[in-house]
């Protein structure tokens, strides 16, 4: 494709609004030609047809119901930028300077040479190429750039103090030090500072030892083009699944390409595998899907999947995640809704009684470990958005992402609590109904307290902060759909969050505004199976328009890639340009097959029947039918007529069926058939906005009295946050802090149209309150290892056998308000994966306090020192013997190794 032609399909694609496309059958000759179709979704950007999707000049069509063709061809690398930003690395973290401020380099090069090299650039200082760049000169296919780094400095730290102070003020020692990389813009390069290390060839070296650091990449390879098939033929048997017919032959070949897809997804052990680039089974990914449509359509391979992220001990495995995991992640409870949905479409007593104890126990944890007696909340990293750059505040550790909480991963705890609820009625056990169905409550109860925004009328994505949490203001998809799905918002409040959360000409982004400096993943993303469940949401909240919107932004995707991806770009559409992507992912195809089950269809399984509610808009009124659909002893034949979500009649085997349902008991093949109202509900709005981004974050500093910060890009004004509460609006880059008590202050920067930014670090402004140090090596044996960094005259070690309890005599001068917390280490693992967190109780008397999280601060950086989460407690005045002790709620996902080094306790008084 030439730079001419790609730039007119990018034209196209952004302003066209698209042609309607003919009938796929050709005219005979002599004959007048057929009517153009009307189209079934229509945008600027693209255009549903019965049996095409059109964007621009791309067509996919359907040839038949089992064959699609699709002419799309990603214009990512006909259109690259030649400036290219970038940063260096020490050990795969972002620790070179300030976010917002990159290296720039113009990759052009210049006469007689087609290589492009930096100057030398010192570790530290900002370099900005001032080349002008003409108008339509893109980066040449094939460019190599050498990246040439003074690290001397660095060393010299080394040398001279035996560490390097990062920008941040941090203290990276030499026995830590190990890589440096690049991450930058455009591929090879990576902005994914976590995943760094595994990517070899972004590491810079020094072969001759004089402390300068270089590598050569190549830019824009043309054999890495992202590229999809031209074609799709069904070639695998799928007559044994449900079938469906319908007036539509795009939505029916579609519907085949996702049955194939998911025959694909299972192993040869007869687990799901997550996508065609990721294997395994992921304990979120799975339960996803089995909700969506697997359960129905392969519940033994949805038993297996789910059995295989059981731990020994009978416990719900989250993933490798955030600093080791659980509990930085705590949405592994999915799992319960998904093992529940198993029951209610097989009727498998045996296996009720397999999972209860296992939901059962893996809640018991989560209370100790997870749930928050103030708020009614649940801590723990956003549901399925473990990416912790993409959707939180740079400043943000894993420790801090335990100490959220969250909107997605609380709506998941709430169904989980109601589902063990049900499970426990259904085996006779009253008493534990009730319990769950409090607790249930109680969670219910602090997101609408705490999450809920009556001027936006959608919910907040999370509370966040140290002692004193503040609301992001961020739609997230999943969290709003789910919210609506199990009830947590219901009547007109479950409306305002389908009418009013924004969503993008491409689809409802994971979050929303974006966040600015990331590449598209979670940020700047649609995710098909996320659309999925917005429709469900959209179904249940009576938004027609919703609906058909939500359907053919995960219609127009499959058909043009001839696959149901991961995610794509939501500020064009395309699946390139998301920093990891697969074909023939579990969830995606899921939620296509969804859309029919549980959207078109109604199929609401329930413990002890099957009730219809289905929802036709009017624009894909008609007939359709989905044949042998297995319900426990029976096999039904749906035939489905009209449009909206009212059913006139309905029949089983031409006798009317009462209550819509069809019982558990039914027994041999029995046909349905439905006829809808042919009234469409009544309109509701949907809330379409272009991609937009919220300002960056301010870095804010504390000196003399006073807060000071850089001027933000964007930013119209700035707002003064104390103890999280609003405390000044301004348009200076500084405030003075009036003199007082001990108090946190953030700044949030105010953009156009009302956007705003995270807030700032959390700053701690020293006051007259009390804070004292209490070194742990004067209450246990200090460890005799090599580490570095530590206060005192030493440090402990902590594991499952060593130092299991600790009990730490503490004096306080004055009763109140205190915030405890602990300086340690832990080299188990990366920040962002693995399963080794670290996890304590900690205790006055037989009272419990909290939970003290340690996460994995890195590979091997046993001197990297932060602090765990901070535990609020209220004592009196006097001396409290603390216990910090090792419980069996604290086992964590590696079950073998759960250690750390701790340095000192601190209190803090904040009230």
């Amino acid at each position: 494709m030439s730079a001419g032609l790609a730039l007119g399909l990018v034209q196209l694609m952004a302003c066209q609004t698209p042609k309607p496309m003919g009938k796929s059958t050709a005219a005979q000759p002599g004959a007048s030609p057929p009517a153009p179709a009307a189209p079934i979704w229509q945008s600027a950007a693209y255009a549903l047809y019965p049996d095409s999707v059109v964007q621009g000049q791309f067509v996919a069509r359907a040839q038949s119901r089992t064959a699609l063709t699709s002419n799309y061809q990603s214009p990512t690398n006909a259109f690259q930028d030649p400036r290219v930003t970038f940063k260096f690395s020490l050990n795969g973290k972002d620790n070179e300077m300030a976010p917002g401020q990159d290296h720039l380099v113009v990759a052009l090069p210049q006469a007689g040479s087609a290589a492009v090299e930096t100057p030398l650039l010192t570790f530290g200082t900002r370099f900005i190429d001032q080349t002008l760049v003409p108008a339509n000169t893109y980066l040449a296919p094939n460019t190599p750039l050498k990246i040439r780094l003074d690290l001397r400095p660095v060393l010299m730290a080394f040398r001279e103090h035996g560490y390097y102070t990062t920008y941040k003020g941090e203290k990276l020692y030499q026995q830590d030090f190990k890589k440096v990389f690049v991450a930058g813009s455009v591929a090879p390069l990576s902005w994914d500072f976590d995943n760094l290390v595994n990517k070899p060839e972004l590491e810079l070296k020094d072969p001759d030892g004089d402390g300068i650091y270089e590598v050569t990449l190549l830019l824009n390879q043309p054999t890495q083009a992202p590229s999809t098939a031209g074609q799709w033929q069904q070639m695998i048997n799928t007559d044994d699944f449900p079938q469906y017919h319908s007036d539509y032959p795009l939505l029916d070949a579609l519907y085949n390409l996702g049955l194939e897809e998911a025959r694909r997804a299972v192993e040869p052990d007869s687990t799901f595998r997550t996508g065609k680039e990721w294997a395994g089974v992921w304990t979120r990914d799975i339960s996803y899907s089995i909700i969506l449509a697997q359960a129905m359509l392969q519940p033994k391979v949805a038993m297996n999947s789910l059995l295989r992220k059981v731990s020994k001990d009978g416990r719900i495995i989250q993933d490798t995640g955030t600093g080791g995991a659980y509990p930085c992640s705590t949405d592994r409870i999915i799992w319960a809704t998904a093992a529940w949905e198993i029951y209610k479409v097989t009727g498998d007593e045996q296996w009720l009684r397999r999972v209860y104890p296992i939901i059962k126990h893996s809640i018991e944890d989560d209370q100790q470990n997870a749930y928050d007696p103030v708020t009614g909340l649940v801590r723990g990293e956003s549901s399925f958005l473990d990416w912790r750059e993409q959707t939180y505040p740079r400043w943000m550790q894993p420790v801090d992402i335990y100490q959220s909480e969250n909107l997605g991963t609380n709506a998941v705890h709430y169904q989980a609590n109601v589902v063990l609820a049900q499970m426990a009625r259904q085996l006779g056990q009253p008493a534990v109904a009730a319990k769950h169905e409090q607790v249930a409550a109680r969670i219910k109860q602090g997101i609408n307290q705490h999450l809920w925004q009556p001027e936006r009328g959608y919910y907040g994505q999370y509370l966040y902060g140290r002692t004193h949490l503040v609301l992001s203001p961020r739609a997230e998809a999943l969290g709003e759909a789910l919210a609506v799905l199990f009830d947590v918002a219901e009547g007109e409040r479950a409306s305002q969050v389908v009418a009013r959360t924004p969503v993008t000409p491409y689809g409802i982004p994971c979050i929303s505004p974006q966040i600015p400096g990331l590449p598209p993943y979670h940020n700047n993303a649609v995710w098909p199976f996320v659309q999925s469940y917005w429709a469900l949401a959209a179904a249940k909240a009576g938004n027609e328009q919703s609906v058909l919107e939500s359907m053919a932004a995960v219609y127009r995707p499959a058909a043009l890639f001839l696959t149901n991806k991961e995610n794509f770009v939501a500020s064009n559409g395309d699946f390139a340009g998301t920093q990891i992507n697969s074909s023939n992912m579990l969830w995606s195809l899921s939620g296509n097959l969804g859309l029919v089950y549980k959207v078109l269809f109604g199929l609401d399984w329930q413990a002890d029947r099957l009730v219809f509610r289905p929802f036709v808009p009017q624009a894909l009124r008609g007939t359709r039918t989905l044949t042998g659909l297995r319900y426990r002893g029976a096999v039904l034949d749906v035939e489905l007529q009209g449009f909206g979500n009212q059913i006139r009649t309905i029949t089983l085997d031409s006798q009317p069926l009462a209550e819509d349902a069809v019982p558990a008991s039914l027994t041999g093949r029995h046909h349905v058939r439905i006829v809808l109202t042919n009234q469409a509900p009544a309109p509701a709005p949907v809330y379409r906005s272009p991609v937009v981004f919220s300002p960056e974050t301010p870095v804010v500093a504390y000196e003399a009295g006073r807060l000071r910060w850089a001027p933000v890009a964007g930013a119209t004004a700035y707002q003064v946050l104390r103890n999280g509460q609003f405390a000044a609006r301004t348009t200076e880059t500084e405030f003075a802090v009036p003199a007082g008590a001990y108090a946190e202050y953030q700044v949030v920067a105010l953009g156009q149209s009302g956007l705003e930014s995270f807030a700032s670090e959390p700053l701690s402004v020293p006051g007259t309150a009390f804070s004292h140090l209490y070194q742990l090596e004067t209450v246990a044996p200090k460890a005799q290892l090599p580490y570095k960094g530590f206060t005192g005259g030493g440090f402990v070690e902590t594991t499952k056998t060593k130092n299991k309890i600790l009990t730490i005599p503490v004096t306080v001068p004055e009763a109140g308000l205190y915030a405890v917390d602990f300086r340690y280490a832990n080299g188990n693992g990366p920040t962002n994966t693995n399963n080794q967190c670290t996890i304590r109780t900690l205790r006055l008397g037989s009272q419990q306090l909290g939970t003290v999280i340690l996460p994995q601060r890195g590979v091997g950086e046993w001197s990297n020192w932060g602090f765990s989460n901070p535990v609020l407690v209220r004592l009196s005045k006097g001396s409290h013997p603390l216990t910090l002790a090792f419980e069996p709620a604290n086992e964590n996902m590696n079950g073998t190794v759960n250690q750390a080094m701790l340095d000192y306790v601190r209190l803090t008084k904040v009230q």
